[in-house]
């Protein structure tokens, strides 16, 4: 059974990743992007590090205060994204964002990031699920 289909396991992997997020550290290295990301709309304040090398996303860090959808998405996508070619990450993210605005998608691609398949239903919601994911995209499709 898809993740999507299943409400008790959606809350409890976004729980599960809010009060114990993965990959929240920053690193001091200065061969890391940083970017600042917030929200006007929510308490989001979130520091995002990725370090890029040979065009795979070695590693995903972050650090800030968030809500709960905006750190669980966060720490999911550090999970899910770390290791992948940039173009492969692309294509997740792009997945991510359509599911996000109720659009087709590819599950299997999502992993649990799928968990977010009905946030598009609460507007308000989506610039909290998007705010990283937007971010490490901007990252990835800048010219090196």
């Amino acid at each position: 059974m898809p993740i999507s289909d299943n409400p008790s396991l959606i809350r409890e992997i976004i729980m599960d990743h809010y009060e114990y997020p993965r990959n929240k550290k920053l690193k001091e290295d200065q061969r890391y992007v940083k970017v600042n990301l917030d929200s006007e709309s929510c308490i989001d304040n979130i520091d995002l590090q990725v370090l890029v090398e040979d065009n795979i996303i070695k590693d995903i860090c972050f650090d800030g205060v968030a809500c709960a959808i905006s750190t669980a998405s966060t720490s999911i996508m550090s999970e899910l994204l770390k290791g992948k070619k940039v173009e492969e990450a692309k294509v997740i993210i792009e997945n991510y964002l359509n599911m996000l605005h109720g659009e087709e998608y590819d599950e299997e691609l999502l992993g649990e990031a799928a968990v977010f398949v009905n946030t598009y239903k609460q507007a308000n919601r989506i610039k909290c699920a998007t705010l990283s994911w937007s971010g490490l995209k901007d990252i990835i499709s800048k010219d090196k």
